[in-house]
């Protein structure tokens, strides 16, 4: 009886009556899902780019006057500047110059193999002593000449000689003397030979046509140097260009359709591109009767009234004609001038932000007089840098930024 009420294993329930492993993963699958959902909304709404507004910033002083017309961009030039050359062919032999050196006028800056001009040149000058001597000679014969003329003459007086005798005299006298013109006439071509001969042996000699600066040298030592152009590239045709520093100007382009506000004298402030807090006062020189078709221009020289070794050729300029002759002004405070909307509080410090490779950099700024409608930052930003204007309350160091158009 016992063993028929025994259930067989293969027919008991299992134990424990919960849900299958299968429902457990499924769970355990979602759980994970969610927090790597929520993990990337957090890391792409953290690193979401902030929409922002953004100016460059610019040194105090820098910029154009507010008396200013019209502006115009061109280039520094020199009225006077020279390649040097010899006015013979040769081979040089000293090169004294290199570039920046300072020339003065007649100063030596080459010297060419003269050898051959000093031997005709020594030649010319035998023929000048040799003409000089044949002078000195014939003037002896003619004062010979002339004292037996003068002796004959007295004899003839007192019948003591023929007229014959009388009139060889003479005209030994006529013969020496044309002979005496003849030989200081060849005294005087001796000498006009000697004189070529100089000024080519003068030729040899490279000197400076004015005061100035070298600023190419074109030459070297064993190169031959002609003044005349010659094929294949192994004649030079100058030693070397000077510039005189002195008359230096600068030449703008203005738009014909404004030509008309520009006037001889008409006073000016120039900017050079590599010195941009340095405004340099000057004025209108000439406008110059001819145009570019092709540009619509006219070009304008504009005289620098002050001039130093910071202004060289072919520099970029900036010229702003004025309406009247600005005033002298004090020198302005260093710093840069900073938009009022670009500052921002942040832990109770004025700051800004910095556009850095696509990202907010946050700087504490100090802040001088305000100068017009901008503020003075003297520390913290540089000129030329891109700050953020009215920076929201959501940009903080290293957000990444959008700019609006």
């Amino acid at each position: 009886m016992l063993k028929e009420l025994r259930i067989d294993g293969a027919q008991r329930e299992e134990r424990g009556g919960g849900p299958p492993k299968w429902v457990w993963g499924a769970v355990a699958g979602a759980v994970v899902l969610a927090l790597a959902g929520g993990a990337a909304w957090w890391f792409l709404a953290g690193h979401k780019p902030v929409p922002v507004q953004t100016a460059t910033v610019r040194a105090n002083g820098q910029g154009a006057s507010a008396d200013a017309v019209l502006q115009a961009t061109g280039y520094v030039t020199a009225r006077r500047m020279a390649t040097v050359s010899a006015q013979i062919t040769g081979t040089l032999t000293q090169v004294l110059i290199d570039e920046g050196f300072k020339v003065h006028k007649g100063q030596v800056l080459a010297r060419l193999d003269d050898t051959g001009l000093k031997a005709a040149l020594a030649a010319a000058e035998a023929q000048v002593r040799t003409a000089q001597a044949n002078t000195g000679q014939l003037r002896a014969q003619l004062a010979q000449a002339e004292a037996d003329a003068r002796r004959q003459a007295e004899l003839a007086a007192s019948g003591m000689t023929t007229r014959q005798s009388q009139e060889q005299t003479a005209t030994a006298v006529k013969a020496y003397t044309a002979q005496l013109e003849a030989a200081q006439r060849q005294v005087e071509a001796a000498q006009a030979q000697m004189r070529q001969a100089q000024v080519n042996f003068d030729y040899a000699t490279v000197r400076a046509p004015f005061d100035g600066v070298v600023t190419a040298r074109a030459a070297q030592v064993g190169e031959i140097i002609s003044p005349l152009s010659a094929g294949g590239g192994f004649t030079r045709t100058g030693v070397g260009t000077i510039v005189d520093m002195d008359s230096l100007e600068v030449n703008v382009d203005v738009n014909e359709a404004y030509i008309a506000q520009v006037k001889p004298d008409m006073p000016c402030e120039a900017v050079l591109d590599a010195y941009p807090d340095w405004k340099i006062p000057a004025r209108v020189v000439a406008v110059i009767p001819s145009a570019d078709r092709g540009k619509a221009t006219v070009k304008v020289r504009v005289a620098l009234d002050q001039k130093d070794e910071r202004v060289v050729p072919d520099m970029g300029v900036r010229v702003s004609f004025l309406a009247a002759r600005p005033k002298a002004e004090a020198k302005p405070a260093p710093g840069v001038l900073l938009p009022p909307d670009a500052l921002a509080q942040r832990d109770g410090a004025q700051v800004v932000f910095v556009v850095q490779d696509g990202r907010a950099e946050q700087r504490t700024v100090q802040l001088g007089a305000d100068v017009g409608k901008f503020k003075l930052a003297t520390s913290g930003l540089k000129a030329g840098e891109t700050v953020v204007v009215s920076p929201p309350a959501e940009l903080k160091q290293g957000s990444t930024i959008a700019t609006k158009e």
